[in-house]
């Protein structure tokens, strides 16, 4: 692995010279080498623009209602419950709109809750100082689960994204694009059989059954992105994912750790560890928030740590700019990454600096995705 780091490393660097390879999308130039437009919300109410009295809109995940001079006027922030704003008015994301809320170590949570993760710089760099700066965005407080993605299967392949949705709303040409339609399964029977990989050790099942709470594993970059794109949201970028799991300007070693301490992990932080010893069942992966709330991060995020490795929006790159905001990495047919640790894997991957690549288009039993939104 440090071998074929160290590679991927060089070769970003060269392309960032050449200026042709990778697309280092929402910095400051000279390192803004991408083109094309992503999609985002509407454009920002008030300014002079008018409107016909009680209209409504969205501007990104808040109503806005059209008063009697016919301006603009935010209302309500959508709760965590309902964090999407559609139609001019707060809802569940689609993938909950038929569940109970069923999550949560009380089985009283709504599966799609998603917390307000407050913008700000953090420090991701390891040998010397790479600052990276975020703005405020949501993220699902849970992993996606099987009941969650039942829904996205039963709704496919009409779910199927068109170009530029789930864009990051800030980072333009960060949507799906129109040469990734060949990386999806053809119809809904080819995805119910992508999400069975590595035998037995798989978490979805083809009927309603006892793994609806759990993690959905074996889902590709392409399948996890066209998941979130579809309910709403989108994947978060690798800073942002780093940046909940650290706490921000908090540097956590571990999501729950804090600035002064940081409990070394066991059973009671996070679901990790159970194949080191060769002894891995699919009944050692739990349902999401079990290890709530000892486990959380600082804005409430559960299973930040173990469970089930993440999907993130970035391809794998370790030559990062100096400073970075609201950004990520793309570049075309390379791994990505993913972040977080999972079930089978060893204590070192919870770290909050921990990562490793995967290929885009391969299902992992041990890998599974959480959802970004626009605040």
């Amino acid at each position: 692995m440090e071998k074929s780091r160290s590679a991927v490393a060089m070769w970003t660097a060269s392309c960032l010279v050449a200026g042709g390879c990778t697309a280092i999308v929402g910095v400051d130039k000279p390192y803004h080498l991408a083109d094309g437009v992503g999609g985002g919300g509407a454009s920002a109410g008030g300014g002079g623009e008018m409107c016909t009295p009680d209209e409504v809109r969205c501007l990104e995940n808040r109503p806005q209602t059209c008063d009697e001079t016919g301006q603009w006027q935010d209302e309500a922030e959508c709760p965590e419950e309902a964090p999407s704003c559609q139609d001019g008015g707060c809802t569940s994301p689609r993938s909950c709109a038929k569940l109970e809320p069923i999550c949560g170590p009380r089985g009283d949570e709504s599966c799609c809750a998603s917390l307000v993760v407050p913008g700000g710089t953090f420090d991701r760099g390891d040998a010397e100082p790479r600052l990276a700066t975020v703005s405020d965005f949501r993220l699902d407080r849970f992993e996606v689960t099987v009941g969650r993605f039942r829904a996205f299967v039963a709704e496919y392949p009409a779910a199927w994204p068109a170009v530029g949705a789930g864009a990051h709303p800030k980072i333009a040409g960060s949507g799906w694009r129109a040469e990734w339609d060949d990386k999806m399964p053809v119809d809904r029977d080819a995805l119910s059989a992508w999400t069975q990989c590595e035998d037995p050790y798989y978490s979805w099942t083809h009927e309603v059954g006892e793994h609806e709470l759990l993690p959905v594993t074996c889902v590709s970059w392409y399948v996890a992105f066209a998941f979130c794109a579809w309910d709403g949201g989108r994947l978060p970028t690798a800073a942002e994912r780093r940046y909940a799991a650290a706490g921000g300007d908090e540097q956590r070693q571990y999501p729950w750790s804090s600035a002064e301490s940081a409990p070394e992990p066991d059973e009671s932080y996070a679901v990790f560890g159970c194949g080191l010893d060769g002894s891995c069942e699919i009944a050692d992966l739990q349902p999401g928030g079990s290890r709530s709330p000892r486990g959380d991060g600082r804005w409430g995020h559960a299973d930040l740590g173990g469970n089930v490795w993440e999907w993130v929006l970035d391809s794998f790159a370790e030559d990062l700019p100096p400073d970075c905001e609201d950004c990520t990495v793309l570049t075309p047919d390379a791994n990505h990454m993913i972040w977080g640790g999972g079930w089978r894997s060893e204590a070192a991957t919870l770290l909050t600096s921990a990562f490793e690549e995967r290929a885009p288009g391969g299902e992992y039993a041990g890998t599974g995705l959480r959802c970004a939104r626009a605040r």
